[in-house]
């Protein structure tokens, strides 16, 4: 046996040296001009497969070339690609160096934009208006990458991207029209570059895929981006701007339930100077349902056009449309006394001749940015978005003990429209040994949304109730509703309670000190709000509120940070109470953790634990009507737990995305009886596994999959049952190589009878909204 084993051991070393001895590598080091690092830009070979990423210190090195002559590409977001000639020789390392024109700002820019071709993101954007690493923030904030998005064949910000954060879930979402994303016991607050985008309960529409590069949740409040808001946190999807490359992609993804979906991505210069920079992303898809008659048809144009004065100012201009043509947003809902998941997984109420909803969703931005000097940076930006909705909902106005119960369709049209104004700065000033990094910002906003759901028809009558066991989808027996649109929207929402309305104006200031060689970073905020809300047309309350920020984090070394926050929100809110007056929501985050990169920065963890309160919270009235809009308040409800999160390649062509949330959210005082926190798990648990082969003949080939659990799933009392636990897992196949990718997955691979829901103590019900059984996409990028 131990001659066997030395044996073996000499054919692996001979094997091993002879390998070696095939190939050569090439090394060097990325530098700007005035010396500093440029970190996590990408390096390859032209023309070949081979590539890598530089290091936080300029360092990059590929390996097992086979010898020949290469040209050797350094390429980066919002940078002009270099290149270089490099001859490599069986076992031996060639060097070959780079320093590329780059200021101060301009290395910023593409080290914050670096990673994007990678599962892991070491920068905030911009639009979080924070100047360090994400490792050096004392607060949990995950990135969803381009890549993820890629990889997942994620096509709308309500397809799975919930499974790349911990403790993230979706929640009563209205199939494909809103996100509806809770993290820490509560839905978070959407935001788009910077901008908080809800206007309502509901909102915003999903954004498509097609114009995003990526998405940063922020856990807990966040005094540096909210005027107001819960203190759950916040996700802010960040679109695609120019880079300065010329190039292109177009995507095709086919799948199941006629799905048909293409995309197309142009990134160019319209002048020859390279100042006046372009991006346009096209997107058209039809898309049916594993139910009968639901579909959602979508296409959207977003153009970004970007001119830089000179090397010290930028202004940016985008505009995205997008137009959803869908089947009745109520239809995804199910409904038994009994229980969940009571009829057939592709059970639907849905009649087939019910008019579809129509939405038109616009938005314009405008964007300064100028570099003032070395160290300080000043970002001015506007937007205008205007949606419109004409459609309708289906729900139950009464559910028989047998079963059987009364379809109703409430119309639902809406408007929403928002002017928002954002003017920050950001600057770095020394006194002494200590380094104070500056933020300070003002935020203005109006929001007006306006909606009609005071119409509504039921489709059955008492005597001639909907069967779910003998589900009739033709014609119904009280015919189709037949809507009075006759005066305008504005005036129909006057009427009923469709109003809602804010003004909120909000001065941020921010000092974050650097001790020991900013080793140690003491962050002191706060934000000062003035807000006035109304709706339902009544009267329109005011509120001031101070809002204080007090961060800590250490450096144990240069890969890893402990840090502990406190911060406070406060939302004025809107609602219609029985007895009583409304009064703001205001809450608190107590959060610590650790934060580690591992291996040269190539994957990282983040452990946290957190405790929030809030007080005043408004919750839809268990017991009352559905139409009446009544709420009550829960008195104060706290949510506490524990985040893990690790990101990034583990090994070479291995990236793993897992991550764990243990959620605790109760009531712990409520002047209403039988009142819990509704639909949340305690236990989330999700990972996303990619191995991609990196030499042989099957180079580029790989395989990619992953799981979501969601355990001890609670729901509305006084529900004797509990949801039962929730495990997904997907998985498929992939080839990438230097100019096109084709991904085949399928979803739901165990076929599992999958949903959400909760009771609905008006009705005495269960209600709950069942997902896709086995399902398949494949999807081919080709890159010019």
């Amino acid at each position: 046996m131990k001659k066997f084993l030395s044996l073996l051991i000499t054919i692996i070393t001979i094997s091993g040296a002879f390998a070696q001895s095939q190939h050569g590598s090439v090394s060097g080091v990325v530098t700007a001009t005035d010396g500093s690092p440029v970190a996590y830009v990408s390096v390859a070979l032209k023309g070949t497969s081979y590539g890598a990423s530089t290091t936080d210190k300029g360092h990059f090195r590929i390996g097992r070339i086979n010898p020949g002559t290469y040209t050797v590409v350094v390429s980066a977001v919002n940078m002009a690609s270099q290149e270089k000639d490099v001859t490599i020789i069986a076992g031996q390392n060639a060097t070959v160096n780079f320093m590329l024109d780059l200021n101060t700002s301009q290395l910023k820019e593409v080290m914050v934009n670096a990673r994007t071709n990678s599962v892991k993101m070491d920068n905030p954007s911009q639009s979080l208006r924070l100047q360090e690493p994400l490792l050096q923030v004392p607060q949990n904030i995950q990135v969803v990458s381009a890549q993820s998005l890629k990889e997942q064949q994620i096509i709308s910000m309500s397809d799975g991207i919930v499974r790349n954060v911990s403790g993230a879930f979706r929640l009563e979402h209205w199939g494909d029209l809103y996100a509806n994303i809770n993290m820490r016991g509560s839905q978070v607050q959407a935001f788009r570059n910077g901008f908080n985008i809800v206007t309502s309960f509901w909102g915003p529409l999903t954004e498509d895929m097609s114009f995003v590069d990526h998405i940063e949740f922020v856990k807990g409040p966040a005094g540096f981006m909210l005027s107001s808001g819960d203190p759950s946190g916040l996700y802010n999807v960040v679109t695609k701007k120019p880079t300065g490359q010329t190039k292109g992609e177009f995507s095709y993804t086919t799948g199941s339930y006629n799905l048909n979906r293409a995309t197309l991505d142009l990134d160019g210069k319209l002048s020859k100077d390279g100042k006046l920079l372009y991006r346009l992303n096209l997107s058209g898809q039809n898309k049916g349902s594993f139910r009968a008659n639901e579909f959602n048809n979508r296409y959207v144009i977003a153009p970004v056009v970007s001119y830089h004065v000179d090397d010290k100012t930028k202004l940016t201009a985008e505009y995205v449309y997008q137009r959803a043509n869908m089947s009745n947003v109520g239809s995804y809902y199910v409904f038994s006394p009994n229980g969940y998941a009571q009829y057939p997984q592709s059970f639907t109420a849905l009649p087939s001749g019910l008019p579809p909803t129509n939405i038109n969703d616009h938005s314009v931005t405008l964007n300064m940015q100028t570099q003032l000097s070395d160290n300080w940076k000043l970002t001015a930006q506007a937007a205008y978005y205007n949606y419109g909705q004409n459609g309708s909902s289906m729900w139950a106005d009464s559910v028989g003990r047998d079963g059987r119960y009364i379809r109703s369709i409430g119309i639902w049209d809406a408007k929403s429209t928002m002017s928002l104004g954002q003017v920050f700065l950001n600057g770095k000033v020394n006194t002494g040994s200590v380094v104070h990094k500056i933020l300070g910002g003002v935020d203005l906003g109006n929001k007006v949304y306006n909606a009609d759901y005071n119409q509504s028809h039921p489709l059955d009558t008492k005597d001639q109730m909907f069967d779910p066991l003998n589900p009739n989808l033709g014609v119904p027996p009280n015919g189709y509703p037949v809507f009075d649109r006759s005066t305008n929207l504005e005036a129909r929402a006057a009427a009923g309670f469709g109003y809602i309305a804010s003004t909120y104006s909000s001065l941020y200031v921010q000092d974050e000190l650097g001790f020991f060689e900013n080793k140690l970073r003491l962050t002191l905020a706060g934000r000062y709000t003035y807000i006035k809300i109304s709706n339902y047309g009544g009267p329109e309350p005011t509120a001031k509120h101070f809002t204080p920020r007090l961060g800590l984090s250490v450096s144990v070394d240069e890969r890893t940070a402990l840090y502990g926050l406190y911060d406070q929100a406060f939302t004025p809110q809107v609602g219609r109470l029985a007895v009583g007056s409304v009064k703001p929501l205001t809450g608190n985050n107590i959060e610590f953790g650790v934060k580690r990169d591992w291996a040269d920065g190539k994957w990282n963890t983040t452990l946290a634990v957190y405790r929030i309160l809030k007080n005043n919270e408004l919750t839809a009235d268990p017991n009352a009507d559905p139409n009446a809009g009544l709420s009550v308040v829960l008195g104060q409800k706290r949510a506490q737990g524990v985040e893990f999160d690790v990101r990034g390649e583990i090994a070479p062509g291995f990236d793993v995305t897992a991550n764990y949330a243990y959620t605790d959210s109760k009531v712990t005082r409520s002047v209403v009886t039988g009142v819990t926190v509704p639909s949340f798990a305690k236990h989330t648990a999700n990972a996303w596994l990619t191995y991609k082969l990196q030499g042989g003949a099957l180079r580029g080939t790989g395989v990619a999959g992953g799981f979501t659990f969601l355990g001890d799933r609670s729901t509305d009392a006084p529900a004797p049952l509990k949801m039962d636990n929730y495990f997904k897992l997907d998985g498929g196949l992939f080839w990438e190589g230097n100019k096109m990718r084709i991904s085949a997955n399928a979803f739901n691979i165990l076929n599992k009878y999958l949903y959400s829901g909760s009771y609905y103590a008006f009705l005495q019900s269960y209600y709950y909204q069942a997902e896709a059984p086995r399902n398949y996409r494949l999807s081919i990028n080709y890159k010019f």
